[in-house]
């Protein structure tokens, strides 16, 4: 008789409370028949089942109805061998256990594992019978012995491993399932936990038998997710030599240290946040999820995928990343991007507010009570640009507004209905949802927790990483001083405090041109200030008189030059942030055209 051993381990804890490592082990001997040392002799069988009971009666005083099944079972042909359990998250496990059972294995449990096994009326014996030590230092040391590691590690093709744990009469073990203690629902959790309770929930066995079941792979199967169980259990029940039972398994082995790679990212981010006064770590690692594969990135011949922050810093903060696509085609590299950008541009402001996106740069964008009076001005912004478009709102969207984005026609002919790719809100009512879903079977309609303008910023390059806090300060954490013989009145007051919000999130050399709270025209992108200012200008048109304008950086030149030739162009009130060695020529500009200068001492150049 050929046989071999199942470790399956999976921690368990109480989110915001002490965690004891309870943690059970599973000892599971499988006809691995492809997996060449994963098999012993009958005579191992007998030593095994042998140490075994002196284990059991140095641990309990005598041998248990459990440890004395197990020697039945070792030496019975019928069974294929023990599987230890021991889980934090008992999703499925029951359904996973009957199926062991099943196939011919043994159970080898510890603490809540055991007992829900127990509970389901299945047979499991205790780890400590296996170890022959009982659990030390409140849980934290149980599963850290020889007897379940040197069975994960043991080279099955290498005689001298074989021999050793031989030995020392411990079993191989083929098979560990295990997931972590629940460490980021513990310091996510509602109520704060103490520093202490969230340290006790760092987990140790469990990364230490992922590991090394994980480097063994070529003779070890390991398993750490729930959704994996059925898939396990196909595994065993076939030719686990086949060339696929050898790809799933390096599936598995490739899964299991990334699993472990996230869990440490996590704690590591943690403990940072403890020590490290909001400065920028030493070293950093991010972990991720992919979401979805997409169809192709910027262009179609690049691969692409989609993927979601797992770090703590995202935890809670809502945006584009985890919003609810109600309807419409699924979403493209490009929507993502441009939808970030719209998003987080119209979460930018207080007021009721529609922000459209072309290519990340906010062409169309307004503040009204009313959003229903709000998109149709930011629309006339650039109708030309708007079209095929981002519109976010920062309010829910009604009936009478999804009927008016359903209906509403280009201003540049009245007849040419607005088409978009995505429309972004924080909610819809039932009667404006499926209105809007009227519109256009491809157009993707998404909700979006609210995102507030703060955080870290993260951006490759080639090679590396820049970090940074968000650019988090808008008007309201400035003051506009007035440097200008003409002073700026209340409602320019209020308009450049608008263009200033729109700059802002507006790609460098950027210009924007504003009037009563809305978008008259915008330079983005130019490699000199000067030909954004003309664009912007020109996008004003007519409107430009009398509105105001704001810079995301100062004026190097006035004379001639840009802050010239919005005075000339009738805009009367600007705004910059300073600090040129020429500031005095666009005060001097400024006081020869009659016109409002303020500066902010705020810079927001955006790349």
């Amino acid at each position: 008789m050929t046989s071999c051993y199942i470790v399956i381990d999976i921690a368990r804890c109480a989110v915001g409370q002490p965690t004891r490592n309870t943690r059970p082990s599973c000892l599971s001997c499988s006809n691995f028949s492809g997996i060449r040392s994963l098999s012993t002799s009958p005579s191992n069988h007998r030593a095994y089942s042998h140490n075994a009971r002196k284990q059991a009666q140095r641990y309990s005083g005598r041998p248990s109805a459990a440890a004395s099944e197990m020697q039945v079972s070792a030496a019975s042909s019928s069974v294929k061998g023990k599987v230890l359990i021991s889980v934090s998250n008992k999703e499925n496990i029951e359904q996973l256990a009957k199926g062991l059972c099943d196939q011919g294995f043994e159970l080898v449990s510890t603490g809540g594992s055991a007992a829900a096994l127990e509970k389901a009326s299945l047979p499991v014996q205790r780890v400590e019978q296996l170890t022959g030590f009982p659990e030390m230092l409140d849980g934290r040391v149980k599963t850290l012995h020889p007897g379940v590691h040197g069975g994960i590690l043991a080279k099955r093709d290498e005689h001298q491993h074989m021999a050793a744990i031989d030995e020392h009469h411990i079993s191989p073990i083929d098979v560990v399932v295990v997931n972590l203690y629940p460490f980021r629902q513990t310091v996510t959790a509602e109520q704060s936990p103490s520093y202490a309770t969230a340290v006790e929930n760092i987990d140790i066995g469990g990364p230490a038998m992922i590991r090394a079941a994980a480097k063994n792979h070529s003779h070890v199967a390991v398993v750490v997710d729930p959704h994996d169980y059925d898939k396990l259990l196909e595994h065993l029940a076939g030719d686990v030599n086949s060339q696929e039972a050898v790809q799933y398994r390096k599936h598995l082995a490739w899964k299991a240290f990334q699993h472990c790679a996230t869990y440490d990212s996590t704690v590591a981010e943690w403990l940072w946040s403890q020590i490290g006064e909001s400065q920028p770590p030493p070293e950093l690692s991010r972990p991720m999820r992919q979401v979805s594969g997409l169809r192709y990135g910027e262009n179609p011949h690049q691969p692409a995928a989609f993927y979601s922050d797992l770090s703590l810093a995202e935890h809670g903060k809502g945006g584009i990343a985890t919003a609810l696509l109600h309807h419409g085609k699924e979403m493209s590299y490009n929507n993502y991007l441009d939808g970030d950008a719209a998003y987080t541009a119209v979460c930018d402001f207080p007021e009721p507010s529609c922000v459209i996106v072309k290519h990340t740069n906010p062409c169309g964008a307004a503040s009204r009570a009313d959003l229903k009076e709000a998109y149709p001005l930011a629309v006339r912004a650039d109708p030309t640009s708007a079209f095929g478009g981002i519109v976010a709102f920062n309010r829910p969207v009604d009936e009478e507004l999804a009927a008016l984005l359903r209906e509403f026609r280009s201003p540049s002919d009245n007849e040419t209905r607005m088409f978009y790719e995505v429309v972004i809100a924080p909610g819809y009512t039932p009667e404006g949802l499926a209105k809007l879903k009227g519109k256009s079977k491809t157009l993707r309609i998404l909700e979006a927790t609210p995102r507030a303008p703060e955080g870290q910023s993260l951006r490759q390059i080639a090679g590396g990483w820049l970090w940074q806090q968000a650019d988090n300060k808008g008007p309201d954490d400035i003051t506009f001083t007035p440097v200008s013989e003409t002073q700026p009145t209340e409602q320019q007051l209020t308009d450049l405090a608008f263009a200033w919000r729109c700059v802002k999130h507006v790609k460098s050399n950027a210009i924007t041109v504003a009037k009563e709270q809305r978008l008259l025209g915008m330079g983005s992108g130019q490699p000199n200030r000067v030909k954004s200012v003309q664009i912007a200008l020109e996008k004003a048109a007519e409107d430009v008189e009398g509105s105001v304008m704001a810079s995301d950086a100062f004026f190097p030149f006035a004379w001639n030059d840009s802050v010239e030739m919005a005075c000339k162009a009738g805009v009367k009130a600007i705004a910059h942030p300073g600090g040129s060695m020429r500031d005095q020529d666009a005060v001097d500009c400024c006081n020869k055209y009659g016109v409002a200068l303020v500066i902010t001492a705020v810079r927001h150049f955006r790349h």
